[in-house]
């Protein structure tokens, strides 16, 4: 216990993790500023259009998906009528479609927190992963390079012992400064929505879908931070996990990517770590590949395949752990002077 309250001290007073709180702080202050200059409450007149164009342009799907069906069984002439009707009519069935037309889509300069809450969480977690690989790499990087894990060690003379004090000291540090920063940021900007923008009833599904979507970024911010110490444990510097995540966006997403596309090579998006992170955080993932419908006689094939969030956590996972676990097998052998 004596051990987790000196690596707190440690970790707070450190100025580079006071320095990137209130970088992340600010970060938020500028967002939440910049919106709420650029929103104003809707007049009653801006209401009634907005709902007026919202219905007409339900109506417009449904007359659409209604002249499908009508041609798709001979009713109709041939001609173009100038709407998009495709050869399966499903496709524009308004009850099948994501989300219908709604007010807020016609209220240019108005925020509404029910349409933009969720890439509003997305730039929360871009943030939060952001300041959690830094400060994660840093805390290791500086007392390795500069001692200080030697000065511990005299004191508790077990390097596995402090090095796992070291990273659940972080890990938990960091997931608390997360929760925080969330409540306040989201918050603030429920706040804005409600006395500066357009005020949404926000229903249980909503909450579920917003929660399920953050707690999946909490998870990435941990998993980040986590390979940030580890990365930085190996180099013994906190610009090795710099370094090593600027040559794997380089090198990999960028170059690899560019010549799996040379290449033709099948299903290239599964090679890339990115794609695993985005079908984590959204649940699912689709990429388009033409190969798949080579060879296929139905007229049936879309070209698609799915990542779903399962297997892609793994993978997150076994990245992650078999990174923290290379650190810790190399830190328990290692000269440290």
């Amino acid at each position: 216990m004596n051990l987790v309250r000196a690596e707190l001290e440690r970790l707070a007073a450190r100025r580079f993790v006071q320095l990137m709180v209130v970088l992340l702080a600010f970060a938020f202050a500028v967002t939440a500023a910049t919106t709420l200059a650029g929103s104003h409450k809707p007049s009653a007149s801006e209401l009634n259009s907005a709902r007026a164009q919202a219905t007409e342009a339900r109506q417009s799907m449904e007359t659409a998906y209604q002249e499908c069906l009508a041609r798709q069984g001979g009713s109709l002439p041939t001609e173009d009528s100038g709407l998009y009707l495709p050869a399966d009519c499903s496709e524009i069935d308004p009850i099948r479609q994501p989300r219908l037309p709604i007010a807020a889509d016609f209220l240019p300069g108005v925020f509404s927190f029910a349409q933009q809450a969720r890439p509003l969480v997305f730039f929360l977690i871009a943030f939060l992963v952001l300041f959690g690989f830094l400060v994660g790499a840093s805390y290791i990087g500086a007392d390795l390079n500069s001692g200080g894990v030697v000065n511990l060690l005299l004191w508790r003379p077990r390097r596995l012992t402090v090095l796992g004090a070291k990273l659940g000291t972080l890990l938990g540090t960091v997931l608390v400064l997360a929760l925080l920063a969330s409540v306040a940021y989201l918050a603030t900007f429920w706040v804005i929505g409600q006395t500066a923008g357009l005020p949404s009833q926000l229903s249980g599904e909503f909450w579920r879908e917003l929660g399920a979507l953050h707690g999946r970024g909490l998870v990435l911010v941990l998993l980040t931070t986590a390979a940030g110490f580890a990365i930085a444990t190996l180099g013994r510097h906190t610009s090795a996990a710099l370094g090593a995540l600027a040559a794997y966006v380089v090198v990999w997403e960028l170059g690899a990517r560019l010549v799996l596309e040379i290449i033709d090579a099948p299903q290239s998006d599964l090679f890339m770590l990115s794609s695993y992170i985005g079908a984590w955080l959204n649940g699912e993932a689709r990429f388009y590949d033409p190969r798949i419908c080579t060879g296929n006689s139905v007229g049936t094939c879309e070209g698609f395949y799915t990542l779903t969030w399962w297997p892609s956590l793994l993978v997150l996972l076994a990245i992650t752990g078999g990174v923290t676990a290379a650190a810790f097998a190399v830190f328990r052998r290692r000269d440290l002077i």
